[in-house]
């Protein structure tokens, strides 16, 4: 009981930073069931699963607030999904001690991303409003589902910061949007992971524990999404993905570090994110202050020219 009370918190909170940031939902929750021993194979499937729930919700609650472009849905949600049912598959295929450490390098680059990405660079701005081409879309959905399936996660880890780095949408757009496709991609990745598995190793008990806290979360991350700075909540997110994979791989038969080898790293990551949020929450600040006084500015430029006249 203790432990499906555990992963409807992870469910929730992961939803939360999704609803919210536009990923990281698939990585958090692999990310706790290979920490608890599940069969990489098996860990996916169980959050595709759940997945099919939460973005279901997340989705309608997005569309509600406004947050979604249905031409980006489809254009990216249908390569999404043909991707995802071929890296499903692909990752079934593997044998178990070959497809922990590998699945655990993937989020730990896919987590390095995150935070790199969320904690060096701004959001572009310039070019809003102009259009997205399929060209970019297609080839963008069939990786990131591909990542997804066999990361246990990397759909918006993939698709967000591409998308946001286009400039083309507004960042609640965006993120809404690969929310919503993200449903297409959590029913072919599924479809390919029982096809392959049958029900073997997915508990259903955990995916309903997941789905629970997911959906509490998703209209809430949703309204969030207006409120949150990315730009910090990607920083710490992608902490916590870092360092709970390295963890992995340093016990891993790949790497097999001494005790006082691991703890050095530890000490090392844990410094290095907290230097990656601070600096994330000052820079948010600053940008902040930035437009503050831009539009304290034009107000007093206003407020001369209608004394002028």
């Amino acid at each position: 009981m203790r432990k499906l009370v555990l992963l409807a918190l992870v469910g929730l909170g992961a939803q939360l930073v999704d609803g919210s940031l536009g990923m990281a939902y698939g990585v958090t929750s692999a990310t706790l069931l290979l920490a608890i021993g599940t069969n990489p194979a098996a860990a996916s499937a169980t959050v595709h699963l759940a997945e099919i729930g939460t973005t279901l919700a997340s989705g309608a609650s997005h569309w509600r607030f406004g947050n979604v472009d249905w031409g980006v849905v489809v254009r990216i949600g249908i390569p999404g999904a043909v991707g995802a049912f071929a890296g499903a598959t692909f990752l079934s295929s593997l044998d178990t001690s070959v497809a922990a450490p590998v699945m655990s390098l993937l989020l730990l680059a896919l987590g390095t991303y995150v935070l790199v990405r969320f904690t060096v660079r701004g959001l572009r701005r310039d070019r809003l409003g102009a259009p997205l081409r399929s060209r970019f879309l297609a080839p963008l959905g069939l990786v990131a589902g591909f990542v997804d399936s066999t990361g246990g996660g990397g759909w918006g880890p993939v698709g967000t910061p591409a998308l946001l780095a286009s400039g083309r949408l507004e960042p609640r757009t965006v993120v809404g949007s690969i929310d919503t496709s993200e449903f297409l991609v959590s029913v072919a990745a599924s479809v390919g992971f029982l096809l392959a598995l049958g029900s073997k190793g997915i508990d259903v008990t955990w995916v309903l524990a997941l789905l629970a806290g997911g959906l509490v979360a998703a209209p809430v991350a949703a309204w969030l999404v207006r409120k949150v700075p990315p730009r910090v909540l990607g920083s710490a997110v992608g902490g916590v993905i870092v360092l709970t994979n390295s963890r992995t791989l340093l016990k891993s038969d790949w790497v097999g570090a001494s005790e006082g080898t691991r703890w050095l790293v530890y000490a090392g990551l844990y410094l290095a994110w907290a230097g990656a949020v601070a600096w994330s929450v000052r820079a948010h600040r600053a940008e902040v202050a930035g437009l503050d006084r831009e539009l304290a500015a034009l107000e007093d430029a206003q407020d001369a020219g209608a004394s002028r006249g």
